[in-house]
């Protein structure tokens, strides 16, 4: 073999191994590029679908407390804040003048008494006179006309004595029931007027809870009340810093109609109050429990979203991935529950979306448990 052929032999072989060699090279990048990721098979269950409504939070009574007359502010008997009972004293008007005013109305009450006796004698002495025909029965007439006036004007008597008496009583300003004081904006010494404000006063040994359905969800709900699922009506309320209130409340009542601009309907939930937490005007959300059956649910970190559809990355059985849309009943926690598109086995992306994309190959690591907020 001459120096030329074995020069070329010699390059030939170096170059298939150079060939080899970066066939290998390729294939391993390949592995390498073979991402491992998160993967969660589909599956059915029953739950419970807990659905959040704002809530208004009123007391079972709030009442403004206002003087019913005018007069000085004597006396504050209560604070802000605290707690009364019924019929107990709050405040007090200066009752002197109501005073002056109801010895004038006995005054008057005595001299209408006084005159209907002096009138009731006169006419038993002419009714006496007319069965001696001394004078005419005319006379006797008007006698008895003249004493029903007096009488006429003790009973007006009586009425200003008693409307006298009330305005005194109306000083005396009480709680119309067992509740907490709200603020008091006047002081003593105050001048009042008829109407004027004092106070506010709520009834917090329960509390309603007043919050809107939207049309459809009220048929729903109507349905499941309809079933013997006795606590269809039972719902749990959230305080406005996330936390639970530990009393369930019941739905007790439904308006009459739905508001035709807002396709809604509001309801009253009453909730026990007894460590007095709740207070009139808060707010919170109130949370009804539907129970769905052989729900679907899928992962939220699962989804993504397109053109305004939900889509999630089917898995094939050759590792493939593959957009696939689905419509999503409703949204729960960090689920979407599936209303259609996908079904039970099913085998999706768990997460790491935004680095899959449509035809890609990856290497599956299945998740038994995703490590996420479990329905309760």
């Amino acid at each position: 073999m001459t120096r030329v052929h074995y020069a070329l032999s010699w390059l030939s072989l170096l170059g298939a191994m150079l060939l080899v060699s970066c066939s290998a090279s390729n294939k391993d990048k390949d592995k390498q590029d073979t991402l491992q990721l998160p993967v969660v098979a589909l599956k059915i269950k029953d739950t419970v679908l807990q659905t959040a409504y704002v809530a208004d939070i009123q007391a079972l009574k709030n009442v403004e407390v206002r003087s019913r007359l005018k007069g000085f502010l004597d006396k504050i008997y209560v604070d802000e804040g605290k707690p009364v009972t019924k019929g107990q004293l709050l405040f007090k008007v200066n009752d002197e003048e109501y005073r002056v005013a109801l010895a004038k109305a006995k005054a008057s009450l005595s001299n209408a008494v006084a005159a209907a006796v002096a009138t009731r004698l006169e006419v038993d002495r002419v009714k006496m006179l007319v069965d001696k025909k001394v004078i005419s029965p005319s006379e006797l007439d008007v006698a008895k006309s003249k004493l029903a006036a007096d009488e006429a004007l003790i009973a007006e008597a009586h009425t200003n004595v008693q409307a006298a008496q009330n305005h005194i009583n109306y000083t005396n300003i009480r709680a119309p029931y067992d509740g907490i004081i709200d603020r008091i904006p006047l002081k003593a010494g105050s001048l009042i007027d008829e109407g004027t404000l004092l106070t506010t006063i709520s009834d917090i040994s329960s509390m309603y809870a007043y919050f809107s359905f939207p049309e459809n969800e009220y048929l729903q709900y109507q349905r499941a009340k309809n079933t013997k699922d006795e606590k269809s009506s039972e719902v749990k309320l959230v305080l406005s810093d996330g936390s639970s209130y530990g009393h369930p409340g019941n739905i007790e009542t439904i308006e009459g109609e739905i508001e035709q601009k807002t396709g809604s309907i509001d309801l009253r939930a009453k909730f026990p109050n007894p460590n007095k937490l709740l207070r009139h005007g808060a707010s919170g959300k109130v949370y009804i429990a539907t129970k769905i059956d052989s729900a679907i649910m899928v992962p939220q970190k699962s989804v993504f979203d397109v053109q305004d559809k939900s889509y999630v990355y089917l898995v094939g059985s050759d590792n493939k991935l593959r957009m696939q849309s689905f419509t999503p009943l409703t949204r729960v926690s960090q689920y979407y529950i599936v209303k259609s598109g996908l079904k039970a086995g099913d085998h999706i992306l768990y997460e790491g979306t935004q680095n899959a994309r449509d035809g890609m190959v990856i290497k599956p690591n299945l998740i038994a448990k995703p490590a996420m907020l479990a329905l309760k």
